[in-house]
């Protein structure tokens, strides 16, 4: 039987977030079967414990930000894509601050972490969710869909006007029967424009931002001295925003994503007309691991 996992011990990092600027601390802790992935503000009196859910995404606008009440996470895509790309089902993400520290921008360091912390299968059956009909959402020139598919495959496509973007790969196509997460996607970093600093600052934006952070761009190239980590290095980040956007449905999902120049808010809609319509969803458990598809096989091998 495929099993839920969790972390096997917790651990701590310290950072600043991308938005806010402000300093946190950020404990992963363990969490029991069937929890999920909750948020807890351990600086609030009392503490408060908010779930990655899709249904509490209220603010989107260049991050995915969970809203319950007056308490607010801001940022949990990197660290959402990094749990769904090692399978980690349930675990308690205690937090001093309102935002994630960004680390290196990438969903990197988040996979270090839990990997130090350990990674254990728990006695309950992982639970996945399988799209059973295709649905799809727009706006203007932009869209994303989900369709069936035996197992979990991702295509993206993007359109910047910039020179050193336009010379790169924008768009790409990855099945995780054939992908490794950790190879292929969590090192992708985020990536700015110098002429949009100031602009996104005075709104109150990446005010935590750095080149040490985020790749970032002027007119003509990239500003960082150490470069790409990939030559498509763009394009790979959307899929990680992507792949964590999707993965506060709940549960991994069993489904083709494809999309075009699609973001945190268009893929927290598309979710959200999933969830709307009961007729899309089907829960399915896998008691003999050769009765799964071959990417949900092959990353159940690769970090257990």
């Amino acid at each position: 039987m495929l099993r839920q996992r969790t972390l096997k011990s917790f651990i701590s990092a310290s950072g600043v977030g991308l938005h806010t600027g402000r300093k946190v601390r950020m404990t992963l802790r363990p969490a029991p079967p069937d929890t999920g992935i909750v948020f807890r503000r351990v600086d609030l009196d009392p503490a408060v414990d908010v779930p990655g859910r899709a249904e509490l995404v209220g603010e989107a606008r260049l991050a995915s930000t969970l809203v319950q009440g007056e308490v607010k996470i801001h940022t949990v895509e990197h660290l959402m894509s990094a749990f769904g790309g090692l399978g980690v089902d349930n675990a308690y993400v205690e937090l001093d601050a309102a935002e994630l520290p960004i680390m290196d921008g990438s969903a990197s360091p988040y996979v270090l972490l839990a990997q130090q912390a350990g990674i254990e299968e728990q006695p309950a059956p992982k639970k996945f969710l399988r799209i059973r009909r295709r649905i799809e959402v727009e706006e203007g020139d932009k869209w994303a869909r989900l369709e069936p598919y035996d197992g979990y495959r991702l295509s993206f496509s993007i359109d910047f006007r910039h020179p050193v973007i336009e010379r790169t790969t924008q768009a790409v196509t990855v099945d995780f029967a054939e992908t490794s997460y950790l190879k292929e996607i969590a090192r992708a970093r985020t990536f700015g424009f110098m002429h949009e600093v100031e602009q996104l600052r005075d709104a109150g934006l990446i005010m935590g931002g750095a080149l040490d952070n985020a790749v970032v761009l002027d007119e003509y190239r990239v500003l960082n001295s150490d470069g790409l980590r990939f030559a498509d290095e763009f394009i790979r980040h959307k899929l990680l925003d992507a792949i964590g956007d999707l993965y506060l449905i709940g549960k991994p999902l069993l489904a083709a994503y494809s999309a075009h120049k699609s973001g945190h808010a268009l893929n927290n809609k598309l979710l959200r007309a999933v969830l709307a319509d009961s007729t899309v969803l089907e829960e399915v458990v896998f008691e003999r691991p050769e009765e799964a598809p071959a990417g949900v096989v092959r990353l159940a091998a690769q970090y257990a």
